[in-house]
């Protein structure tokens, strides 16, 4: 692996050329180290140098990100990064402004779903590791609003039905996040999708 190809930072194929240096030949030179394992293709001009070779994680919310954009990582892949339920989700599901969208890689599936303009970044925070690299989450908040608002035939009659798709359908440990900012919801709720069900939300996270 050339030594200046950075690690768990996707690449496309322009600066892949760059990083590799002088060859006569720079695309086969980046197929030679894909077939050799010392990269992973995205998709289409999209890499990212294998970690194993520096025994490093890759972060799969970064490569998110930049696979299909703009974008940040919500639904259940936010709920579970933020530790809020127990399974660890295999899937990295995204918030778009484009269209629905999934790839299949090497290193899972990553799906995308459209969500309104203005509706898009309310509560949309960017996590920053170790100094090294960010990418944008979804707040708990926003989380959970992503995916009732995107769940079809998803609907509460009472802040109790709410409660309960909370605490059984989703497993929501809230002992990890016991203080809610409803703001957020508040805001989204403003943007008429299943508003009811949102206030529902609120009351439920309010009364604790």
């Amino acid at each position: 692996m050339a030594r200046s190809i950075p690690y768990n930072v996707p690449l496309n194929t322009y600066v892949l050329r760059e990083a590799i240096g002088e060859y006569r030949s720079p695309n086969d030179k980046i197929s030679r180290m894909q077939k050799e394992g010392e990269l992973i293709r995205l998709k289409k001009g999209m890499y990212i140098a294998n970690p194993t070779e520096k025994g490093q994680e890759i972060s799969r919310e970064l490569i998110a990100n930049n696979l299909y954009g703009p974008s940040y990582v919500s639904f259940q892949s936010a709920l579970s990064y933020h530790g809020l339920i127990p399974e660890r989700v295999r899937a990295v599901i995204s918030a778009t402004t484009k269209r629905a969208k999934s790839y299949s890689t090497p290193l899972g599936l990553f799906q995308y779903i459209t969500m309104p303009l203005a509706y898009y970044p309310i509560g949309v925070t960017q996590v920053i590791i170790e100094n090294q690299y960010a990418f944008l989450m979804a707040s708990p908040e926003k989380a959970l609003c992503d995916l009732i608002i995107s769940t079809a035939g998803l609907r509460f009659q009472s802040a109790k039905a709410a409660s309960e798709y909370l605490l059984f359908d989703l497993r929501i440990n809230f002992e990890e996040h016991p203080n809610w900012d409803v703001e957020i919801i508040q805001q989204c709720a403003q943007h008429n999708r299943k508003t009811r069900e949102l206030n529902f939300l609120i009351n439920t996270l309010q009364d604790g």
